[in-house]
Order: C-alpha cells, then structure tokens, then sequence
C-alpha cells in the first residue's frame, strides 16, 4: 500500500483534543467511587484511541488494508467511506451524521447533569423533564455522543469494540446507584422504576425526550 492517508500524523492536535475532550467529561462526570473510576477509565481509553487514530496514525485502516485487501481500493481516512468506497462524501456523509449524534448527546447529557445537581441540591428525587422519560439520561447523552463520533463519525476497531463495553460499564454503575436511591427514596423510586425506562425512551416518547434536552427547557 503506497498511498498517503491524510488526516494523519497530525500528533499535537490528537493531543489537544484528547485533552480537552478528557477535561469536560471529568469535570461534568466527577467521578469518586471506584466503580466509577473504573468506568470513568474505559470513556478515557474510548477517547485516547479514537483521536490518536482520527489524527495520529490511523492503525485501523491500515490492519484492515493488510489483512482485508483494501489496498486494492482508493483509501480514506474514515473507514465507512473506504469499505463503501464512497471517498470524500462518505466522509461528509458520516461526519453530518456523527456531530449530529454528538450534540444531540452533549445536550441531554448537560441537561440531565443540570437537573440531578439541581435535585441534590434540594435533596430531592427528580422524575420531570429528562428523568420522565429516562432514569439515567445523562448515560444516555453520553452513549449517543460517542456512538456518534466513534461509530457513524470515525469508527475505529478500538472505539467499535470498546462501546459496547462501556454500555455495560455503566450499566452496572447505573444498577449500583439506583441500590442506593432506592435505600434512601424507598417505594417511591421503586415506583419510578416500573414506570420508567432506565436508558432507552420508549419509541413514541424519543420527540419529546429530544425536546428536552434543550437546556433552555424546564419542562
């Protein structure tokens, strides 16, 4: 394979982004038990190897190009665009998607983190706004932004395999929360459970949970 990808080997921006990208999820997740370390610690892993490769060295178009024959085709540095060999709109395509998913993500995540630490702050139970249609919606926000921007925007062999991961990272904090919610709200959160889903809104609910994700809405 003889062919230069580009958007590579740009290292100083991999780093800048990383780094910035780190900074916001640790300042708005915080977490402090182990449990959340730990998950805290495959995001962080998920980060590092998504934009060393979308702006280092992208490894994954070059293993697939090795043991897949994809050298046989015109290379892109996104790898939807190179399997379906639809060069610079496919990347177009993909990077419309992506930062859709992306700040539609960064929204409910924000609004959901606002109306929790507005409900501890009262020490409160929250079941309005984002919470009547999810009982974790900032989880939720953050799984869509990174299915955007590591699966549809810029999908690597290591942001595809470590998604599901993190899915099931949190969902074992989410389980561990809720143990505690449930000890200090009792029937009450237990009632919400039943009524609620914990992640994924149900089908004719996803318009109005998108609605309130705006962070203009108090709803």
């Amino acid at each position: 394979m003889e062919q230069t990808i580009q958007h590579s080997g740009a290292w100083a921006l991999a780093i800048i982004m990383i780094v910035v990208i780190s900074w916001f999820f640790y300042r708005y997740v915080a977490p402090k038990s182990w449990h959340e370390w730990a998950s805290a610690g495959v995001v962080q892993a998920f980060i590092i190897a998504l934009y060393a490769e979308m702006y280092g060295f992208p490894l994954t178009i070059y293993l697939l190009s090795r043991f897949l024959g994809l050298d046989r085709y015109d290379l892109n540095a996104s790898l939807w665009s190179t399997l379906l060999g639809m060069g610079e709109t496919g990347m177009m395509i993909s990077m419309i998607l992506g930062y859709a998913l992306v700040l539609l993500g960064i929204g409910i995540f924000f609004q959901g983190w606002r109306q929790v630490h507005r409900a501890r702050q009262q020490n409160t139970l929250v079941t309005d706004g984002l919470y009547r249609f999810v009982r974790h919606p900032q989880y939720t926000g953050l799984f869509i932004a990174l299915f955007g921007e590591g699966v549809v925007h810029w999908p690597t062999l290591f942001s595809v395999g470590l998604f599901p991961v993190i899915v099931f990272a949190y969902y074992m904090l989410a389980r561990k929360e809720e143990r505690q919610v449930l000890a200090e709200f009792g029937e009450t959160y237990r009632a919400y459970q039943q009524r609620v889903p914990m992640f994924i809104p149900r089908r004719e609910q996803w318009r109005a949970f998108v609605g309130s994700s705006s962070l203009n809405s108090d709803d």
